[in-house]
């Protein structure tokens, strides 16, 4: 990656596409933002995940600031093609990224005006701001469900899992019902699993994916900024419009509001890309949620106790920032950033944060969105404090 021998402007934490975004953006304003990443390359979450993963944003909505993702990477962009992407776009860009450079934790400088990071080898780095982009998959949440210790069963969580070829002619249950699950549940269907259930907890919002040209993410686009309760009351006749029901496979229409679930609980609808039809058909059958293993067995929630060949777990993600800047005091109670995009906290002037939402109306969408602000504001506070040192000499 490109190195440049000039004064830095920020710091910014992960090679993911917030961090590239913020980068470029900044660049884009004659300021120089250097970006450290822990891994050996860009887009590190994009390379560990599930084989099948396609982008559930149009390409056309998904491109970063000042080069959109190429024509022929198709409309649904390949996980593959997502990391060749943010590799072109580095180079692109010619954006400074040291590689194989982690860092463990960040804090105001001795002087009250810069940033320091120190390494995890030790050595710190200062600059006048700092940009965390380290991601909203940056940890992977570990299952707590009780007796997973003891059990004698085969267990894949859904970090690990690649794809179905190694569990063909198994019995499987997903445990699970976002976005990850649900495709996976898919996955297993496709490459020959003998039975596939899916533990539902809490039922989710399924929305197509797309119907003919129209990306649900557009509609998502124009409902973000609608109040709330408005949101949850339509959502239900559109869903309804849109998507069978499936309560006759054991999948009732959801309880809870669509704008609700995002908001508190970062949950975005999952993105048809099979799952109604393989439940449809029976090929995935929604059973009760998971209670606990015991021995050989999964307990779930009413009672059934099922001795499948293998349970896939897909318990989600953490933001992991405690270790990082947990004692600046900007992180809320769920360990998320209380500022984001070209706000900062206070008491953390000149401290930016970008992709710590799921955001309905598309995460790159929005990483794109929050890295010209972030740049603005920066390029803002420092053209502030040059005039009031200036008018202090």
């Amino acid at each position: 990656m490109t190195q440049r021998s000039v004064p830095v402007d920020a710091y910014i934490i992960g090679a993911g596409p917030g961090g590239l975004a913020v980068a470029a953006a900044l660049e884009a304003r004659g300021l120089h933002g250097v970006v450290l990443e822990r891994s050996n390359g860009v887009g590190t979450s994009w390379r560990s995940h599930y084989d099948r993963l396609h982008l559930h944003t149009p390409r056309e909505l998904s491109g970063l600031p000042g080069f959109p993702i190429p024509k022929e990477m198709g409309r649904w962009v390949a996980r593959d093609d997502v990391v060749r992407y943010l590799e072109l776009y580095a180079a692109r860009h010619r954006l400074d990224v040291r590689l194989g450079t982690e860092v463990s934790r960040v804090d105001r400088s001795a002087d009250g005006e810069s940033w320091t990071l120190t390494l995890a080898d030790g050595t710190t780095l200062t600059a006048p701001y700092a940009v965390v982009a380290t991601g909203f998959n940056h940890t992977a949440r570990e299952p707590d469900v009780p007796g997973l210790q003891g059990y004698s069963g085969e267990v894949v969580l859904a970090r690990d899992y690649r794809n179905g070829s190694a569990h063909a002619g198994k019995d499987v249950l997903v445990v699970g019902t976002g976005n990850t699950g649900t495709e996976l549940a898919v996955d297993l269907v496709e490459h020959g699993a003998a039975r596939v259930r899916l533990a539902v907890r809490t039922v989710p919002h399924i929305l197509r994916r797309n119907t003919g040209p129209y990306a649900a993410q557009y509609t998502g686009i124009a409902v973000r900024r609608l109040p709330t309760a408005f949101v949850d009351t339509v959502a239900p006749i559109v869903g309804r419009l849109q998507t069978p029901d499936l309560s006759a496979q054991g999948l009732p229409r959801p309880d809870t509001g669509l704008l609700t679930r995002v908001e508190r609980d970062n949950a975005i609808p999952v993105q048809d890309v099979g799952i109604i039809d393989a439940i449809r058909t029976g090929a995935v059958e929604p059973v009760a949620a998971l209670r606990e293993f015991d021995g050989d067995a999964v307990v779930l929630a009413d009672g059934t106790r099922l001795t499948p060949d293998l349970v896939v777990l897909a318990t989600g993600y953490s933001q992991g920032l405690e270790p990082l800047i947990g004692h600046l005091g900007v992180l809320d109670e769920k360990g998320h950033p209380v500022e984001r995009g070209g706000r900062t906290a206070r008491g953390a002037r000149g401290l930016w944060f970008t992709g710590y939402t799921n955001p309905i109306s598309g995460m790159l969408r929005e990483l794109s969105i929050d890295a010209r602000k972030i740049a603005l504001a920066m390029a803002l506070r420092k053209r502030r404090e040059i005039k009031a040192r200036r008018k202090a000499a």
